[in-house]
């Protein structure tokens, strides 16, 4: 039999990335920029908010809450549409939505309009966040090319968070409160433009349905979860208000985990909590993530009840720390290659704690070097080197069909982290406090948030040095 001659005609290799790979790397940078910034960049706008339409206090609280509880709470159905339904499609979805409810908040005339857009921003969020991950691991196979583009894409995540005080307070003094949603929806509109002609489209797991009763059940439990948590610090931690959404919210999750272990085709496979590279890289975010959110929220409010500084000043005077967490997180991927991801993340997360146990020697008159910028440079800087091997660990110990599942699991391990962190210090804070509004009083219940934090992070340690893996698993 004659032999086989091969006609197919080769292709030549690659130099390097091309349009669509670099276009990928910057839709996911742009869109996880916006996700997290605004989670905190209306902090500052939020008297204007309640001037302008005419707020009560607790309507006011849920500015916040409305987003960040959908938006943890939707994350995980979110990441597995990515999976399912194709990254691009998501990608266009969230942001999409994003962008649309952006523009509805700033228009808002009423309260409740506002409130509303919030919580569509949040779903909106929650659908957008996973699908930046997806596109940066299926352009980058495993490797320091992908180790690289994570590092960037959480250093500019990190950004979004630290800048988001400043942002808010420049928008805000220059403008108006409405320009901080506002200001999403020209960069939102050109980033949909740009993925729509250059990205590819692409799934990583098999066309199937989704499981909508776990997706229900997870975000009923996780919302209930963290609007228990938001009721602590000012009804307390035995109050009605606060054991029952939170005690409700954990049953349902337990439906939960029984309906996942049922399902046929569950919306998180338990078998993936069984991967020890995820379930242990999860439980250090989400350490890291109780202790570093709150960091902003108490740095803010030292600089400006205690320290005097004005809200522009403190955004100001918080940019060294902002650009630490931005540098450590680009440091991240080369200094990983040389000691490990293991290594690393203990590296970062020891700094860390080291930052929080200095921060926590602060006083009432304190300077700004030692009682702001260098421990906060120092904190924020041991995150950014800790998170990326993190996420890097997470991502690499499940099959591509599951990587937007895990993503989503990453954010809401970490934002899931810091709304339980800032209840529990927070009310740590007031208990020092007891009432007292002068300098030293207020300093004295910052100061003991901080060694609180700083103890967390240790248990952290020990808990990253026996259970993270030493080598990347290989991809199943």
């Amino acid at each position: 039999m004659a032999a086989m001659v091969d006609v197919t005609t080769s292709t030549p290799p690659r130099t390097g990335p091309d349009t669509r790979t670099w276009a990928a790397v910057l839709a996911a940078c742009v869109g996880q920029f916006l996700v997290v910034l605004d989670v905190s960049v209306v902090n500052v706008a939020l008297p204007s908010m309640r001037t302008d339409l005419g707020m009560s206090p607790a309507g006011l609280q849920w500015v916040l809450n409305a987003y960040s509880i959908a938006f943890a709470g939707f994350m995980l159905l979110g990441g597995r549409a990515a999976d399912i339904y194709g990254r691009k499609r998501m990608f266009l979805t969230g942001l999409g939505l994003f962008t649309a409810a952006s523009l509805a908040g700033g228009l808002a005339q009423e309260g409740w309009q506002l409130l509303a857009a919030r919580a569509v921003q949040g779903l909106g969020a929650a659908v957008l966040a996973p699908a930046t991950l997806t596109l940066l691991t299926a352009v980058f196979p495993e490797g320091p090319a992908r180790t690289k583009a994570i590092g960037t894409w959480m250093a500019v995540g990190a950004g979004g968070g630290a800048a988001g005080g400043l942002i808010g307070g420049v928008l805000t003094d220059l403008l108006s409160w409405r320009w901080v949603l506002l200001v999403n929806v020209p960069i939102g509109a050109l980033v949909l433009v740009g993925s729509a002609l250059l990205l590819a489209e692409g799934r990583s797991g098999e066309r199937r349905r989704i499981d909508y009763l776990g997706a229900v059940l997870v975000t009923v439990g996780l919302a209930a979860v963290a609007y228990g948590i938001g009721q602590t610090e000012e009804a307390g931690w035995t109050a009605a208000r606060t054991l029952v959404p939170l005690l409700g919210g954990v049953a349902v999750l337990v439906v939960f985990v029984v309906v996942e272990a049922w399902s046929a085709e569950p919306l998180m496979p338990l078998r993936v909590l069984r991967v020890r590279s995820v379930t242990s890289a999860n439980a250090a975010t989400f350490v890291i993530g109780s202790s570093t959110f709150a960091m902003w929220y108490f740095m803010t409010v030292y600089a400006q009840t205690v320290l005097g500084y004005t809200p522009m000043k403190a955004g100001l005077v918080l940019l060294p720390t902002s650009l630490a967490v931005v540098l450590g997180s680009k440091c991240a991927p080369p200094i990983m290659a040389r000691v490990g991801a293991k290594n690393l993340a203990l590296i970062g997360t020891a700094a860390a704690t080291a930052g929080f146990a200095w921060q926590s020697t602060m006083n009432a008159d304190g300077s700004y070097l030692t009682a702001v910028c260098l421990p906060g440079i120092l904190m924020m800087a041991g995150a950014g080197l800790a998170l990326t091997p993190l996420a890097s660990l997470a991502i690499s110990g499940v099959a591509p069909g599951e990587s937007g599942l895990v993503s989503g699991l990453v954010g809401t391990s970490r934002t899931m982290g810091g709304a339980l962190g800032l209840a529990v210090l927070s009310t740590v804070a007031a208990a020092r406090t007891a009432g007292g509004t002068g300098p030293e009083e207020l300093t004295a219940g910052y100061a003991l948030a901080f060694r609180t934090a700083a103890a967390v992070l240790l248990g952290g340690l020990l808990l990253m040095a026996l259970w993270l893996p030493r080598h990347r698993p290989a991809t199943r």
